[in-house]
């Protein structure tokens, strides 16, 4: 009896509890009745804390209420290291270091959505162990000029490709109850001149190349907040831009999430209030200019909000709408109950990290060298360097990156890793195992890590370079080469300003510190040589002739060295394919053939002249062939394509092609489909990318690849309608390994 009063009694006190809970506090109760709740019982000034930051990457909760905070931190390649509360400086934690995942272009080079979703699951995790409900990433915006200093952080120069990399991507993140912060919303295509340009793009270009990968994101990984960039677009900032952000993304789109500021992105209350900007982060750069102590309150949409709202300027229920996607992202993130605890520097972490990164590397050239190695004949290809290739060798290793830490810098995107394998160590554990003797090493050329400091590296300026000091380094290198039996190159750009960081774009199409030079020098002498570049944009390549085999590597993160080695020895086959075309010469990108105007701009207006043609699109259409194209990679086997076959299907037709791999190795191909017009017109690309596989095949076996095209989706923008529109006629389907290695193709109405 007693049992069953105890019992009675603490059903009572639970269903007590929980009818006096409020509802906004109750994860059981719908979403959109929690907002309703909270926003209810807020204050005026509690509404307007909520929409802007209260530290450097956090912005307010309500306490009064129970309301947490959001808790944001840069990605997307990792959780970057905790910075103070108010300062841009690190706060020396001892806890913070964590996996440095490769970069975006890297997962792009995989083609594997399937890594994209585990990259984002793993990421997460790090995210929700260090206590953050914001990651701010990734990336999608088109690489559209290889001197951007900031492409490493985006997925490439095509939409299509960029689109199906960061869906899964988003969705595995949020899964785990951390919000992507989708960056950055639009148009944010070169650093130079970044928070005053503003870019010029005809509304077909911006709706086909610019702007899908973001649609996507919203349409079908629900990402739940996107950051506004800083420049402008006609003639108004994004963070701040009514059509943008009112009329494309939340209005036609859909988009029921927080719009968030770039940091230092805002330059007017009146328009922040009434251009769809929902947070507003990193305003302080503002109060520099007004030369008086300036505070969160002193933010635009902070203090000068609310008294707009008091004055009857603007309605309250303009707040309001901010709030509400506000509110819907803490319920999302900080206060979903489903959150993951999470986990940091796991060895799953790690092995993800490896696994993409050992993907995402592309094997760009492969020959047989002159000077046969031991135990290879002339005519085989210099890589994979087996063990037997390497028994009995003197082996140089020549370049400043086989070395250098490649996860410091770059701008926001900086990280604190708990470990780095360098490629040199990673080769020099794998040549003693198979020679009994260590590899020789010499910088060759470069600059260290002068003028680098933790916490603002994105404004940091490298130290200007000592010509004497190139020249000995150069020399210290050609010498101990001429002893060599193998050389491998490591070298390409950094995370420096002006190379690959944030604020600053390349200044030229070269490989700098004199490398295009050292490298000649090299590959002049006897010995074989191996070319491993990192980097994330194209670069010229005067030497590319003279040596034997060249490898791209992107920024590979904490498992940099054991992934390049696993893909050197041949321990895993090459499969990466490129994100980006690399030109011949720099002239030949679609852009340059229009001056300044196109690129950097002139007084502050940059003109995207070359309309959709960016890209391969733009190679394609000016008959300029690729140094390496778009789709490129080479693998140590050899895949080789039956005629595709076409059929029409309830929901449009199907394509399938047979691909057998033919040689030795098992090994994985990405099968890449493009359509276009029969008869393409001038205004219309000749193809574009409509659909891709990756299929991993062992030796001698085939299967069949098949490609679903719906009806009606291959569509063109039509800026007289304002809408898309079908392309009329006949269409053709190619089935290429590369955008210039057409495999077969198909001819349907």
């Amino acid at each position: 009896m007693k049992r069953i009063v105890f019992l009675t009694v603490a059903v009572f006190m639970t269903y007590h509890m929980i009818a006096q809970t409020p509802k906004y506090l109750n994860p059981q109760v719908p979403i959109e009745e929690r907002i309703s709740d909270a926003l209810s019982r807020m204050t005026l000034q509690e509404k307007i804390k909520l929409v802007h930051a209260q530290s450097k990457f956090t912005s307010a909760g309500v306490p009064r209420l129970g309301i947490r905070q959001l808790n944001m931190d840069d990605g997307p390649h990792g959780v970057r290291e905790e910075l103070d509360w108010n300062e841009w400086k690190t706060a020396n934690w001892t806890n913070d270091s964590i996996v440095a995942f490769p970069s975006l272009t890297c997962l792009a080079a995989t083609w594997n959505p399937a890594l994209a979703s585990l990259y984002g699951h793993s990421v997460s995790e790090e995210f929700a162990f260090r206590g953050k409900d914001v990651m701010l990433g990734p990336g999608v915006n088109i690489q559209r000029t290889p001197l951007n200093g900031r492409a490493f952080e985006y997925m490439g120069e095509d939409p299509y490709l960029a689109s199906e990399m960061v869906v899964p991507y988003i969705q595995a993140v949020q899964a785990n109850g951390v919000g992507c912060c989708l960056k950055h919303f639009a148009l944010n295509n070169q650093e130079t001149d970044r928070f005053s340009v503003n870019v010029n793009v005809s509304e077909r270009a911006l709706r086909e190349i610019y702007l899908p990968a973001f649609e996507q994101a919203v349409k079908r990984a629900h990402v739940w907040t996107i950051m506004g960039s800083y420049n402008l677009w006609q003639n108004v900032h994004c963070s701040q831009n009514d059509v943008l952000l009112n009329r494309i993304l939340k209005q036609e789109w859909g988009f029921d999430g927080a719009l968030v500021s770039d940091w230092n992105a805002v330059t007017d209350t009146w328009q922040a209030a009434t251009g769809g900007l929902d947070i507003e982060m990193g305003t302080e750069g503002w109060g520099r200019k007004l030369n008086h102590p300036f505070t969160y309150d002193d933010y635009f949409l902070a203090q000068p909000f609310r008294e707009l709202i008091q004055q009857g300027k603007l309605s309250e229920d303009v707040l309001n709408e901010k709030v509400r996607r506000v509110l819907r992202t803490i319920f999302r993130t900080s206060m979903n109950p489903q959150k993951v605890i999470g986990s940091q520097c796991s060895e799953a972490h790690f092995d993800a990290c490896r696994q993409i990164a050992e993907e995402g590397i592309v094997l760009l050239k492969n020959s047989s060298s002159s000077q046969p190695l031991s135990g290879a004949g002339r005519k085989t290809p210099l890589l994979p360097l087996t063990p037997e290739k390497l028994a009995g060798l003197r082996v140089l290793i020549v370049g400043e990156n086989a070395t250098r830490s490649l996860t410091l810098g770059g701008g926001s995107s900086e990280l604190k890793t708990l470990q780095e394998v360098s490629p040199f160590e990673a080769l020099q554990q794998t040549i003693e195992e198979a020679n009994k003797s260590l590899p020789s090493f010499e910088r060759g050329s470069g600059v260290g890590l002068q003028g680098y400091t933790s916490g603002r590296a994105l404004y940091d300026k490298v130290d200007e370079v000592d010509p004497a000091e190139q020249q000995r380094l150069h020399d210290e290198a050609i010498e101990q080469a001429r002893q060599a039996h193998l050389i491998i190159y490591i070298g390409g750009m950094n995370k420096n300003h002006r190379q690959d960081c944030e604020n600053g774009d390349r200044e030229d199409y070269n490989l700098s510190f004199g490398q295009n030079q050292l490298i000649a020098d090299l590959a002049a002498l006897p010995a074989p040589m191996v070319v491993v570049t990192f980097g994330g944009n194209p670069y010229a390549m005067p030497w590319l002739n003279q040596v034997e085999a060249l490898v791209h590597c992107w920024y590979l993160g904490s498992e940099s060295g054991t992934a390049l080695v696993n893909v050197l020895t041949g321990k895993v086959n090459p499969s990466g394919k490129l994100p980006v075309t690399f030109a011949r010469q720099y002239e030949d990108y679609p852009y340059v053939k229009y001056g300044q105007e196109a690129y950097p701009g002139i007084n502050k207006q940059v003109h995207y002249r070359e309309g959709v043609f960016v890209g391969y699109r733009g190679f394609e259409k000016n008959k300029k062939r690729a140094l390496f194209p778009f789709g490129y990679g080479l693998s140590y086997t050899t895949f080789r394509y039956g005629k595709p076959q076409v059929s029409s299907t309830a929901e449009g037709w199907q394509v399938e092609v047979d691909v057998t791999n033919t040689g030795s190795r098992d090994g994985k191909e990405v099968v890449q489909l493009y359509l276009g017009e029969e008869k393409p017109s001038a205004e219309n690309p000749v193809k574009e990318l409509r659909g891709f596989q990756k299929i991993s095949l062992r030796s001698g076996e085939t299967t069949t690849v098949r490609f679903t095209i719906a009806r009606n989706s291959y569509q063109h923008w039509s800026e007289t309608a304002h809408a898309w529109q079908p392309v009329a006629g006949n269409l053709k389907a190619y089935v290429c390994s590369s955008a210039e290695d057409v495999r077969g193709s198909v001819t349907f109405k």
